[in-house]
């Protein structure tokens, strides 16, 4: 008699977040994006936003400015995204920073709690810049991968970024791509499915009523819940 194999438990999902950099100067918009070393072991050589997982000096960083009255507006209308909303925000530009070198950010104190991470901010004397950012989306890995994140996207356009473009090594062939050349990269369904955000809306300039996609599976299906 064969006996089945016990069920193991789905891995616990890390908070993360990334940032997608919108810049509409052109006749199409263009997205920051790069590609995931072929090394690291979650999504290698997929092309992604800058961002990562929550730091715990993300909580304990200080932003330069709160977000605005739409974005209080976002974040009041789903629960789940009222924890930790600012602290991701700020593993958000804060990634950015370390992957791309470029800075979202206004004069400041970051606070000397926040540790090494953000001494590119601190000796410049600016901090991160929360205002101007929207929600565009928010995702779970599949209960079945041994990886697994609930990562949320936050939206900006361009334009307020300032540093010279750079790549740390961890995001290969970094660089800003017009929207239709970036739905042909070698993304995963997430990204894709962002992207599409992106392409329908301005998530960027969006009002505080706009509903905040969740793209997450069962049963191993993609399932898409506004």
């Amino acid at each position: 008699m064969q006996h089945a194999a016990p069920k193991t438990r789905a891995v616990r999902p890390r908070d993360a977040a990334s940032l997608v950099l919108i810049d509409r100067s052109g006749e199409e918009p263009c997205i920051l994006m790069g590609r995931r070393h072929s090394k690291m072991s979650f999504v290698p050589d997929a092309f992604v936003f800058p961002g990562g997982k929550l730091d715990a000096t993300d909580e304990k960083a200080k932003p330069a400015t709160a977000f605005d009255a739409e974005m209080k507006a976002q974040i009041a209308q789903t629960p789940a995204l009222s924890r930790r909303a600012e602290a991701l925000a700020m593993a958000a530009i804060r990634e950015t920073m370390e992957e791309t070198g470029l800075l979202i950010a206004a004069p400041g104190d970051v606070g000397e709690a926040s540790g090494d991470a953000w001494s590119p901010f601190r000796d410049q004397g600016l901090a991160p810049h929360l205002a101007p950012l929207r929600f565009v989306a928010r995702a779970i890995t599949p209960t079945e991968s041994p990886i697994r994140f609930h990562a949320r996207f936050y939206a900006a356009p361009a334009g307020i970024a300032t540093g010279e473009l750079r790549g740390s090594g961890e995001l290969e062939d970094l660089d800003w791509y017009p929207l239709s050349e970036a739905l042909k990269l070698p993304v995963i369904d997430v990204t894709e499915f962002v992207l599409h955000e992106v392409q329908g809306v301005m998530p960027e300039q969006a009002s505080g009523d706009r509903p905040v996609p969740l793209f997450a599976y069962r049963n191993g299906r993609p399932l898409l819940r506004k």
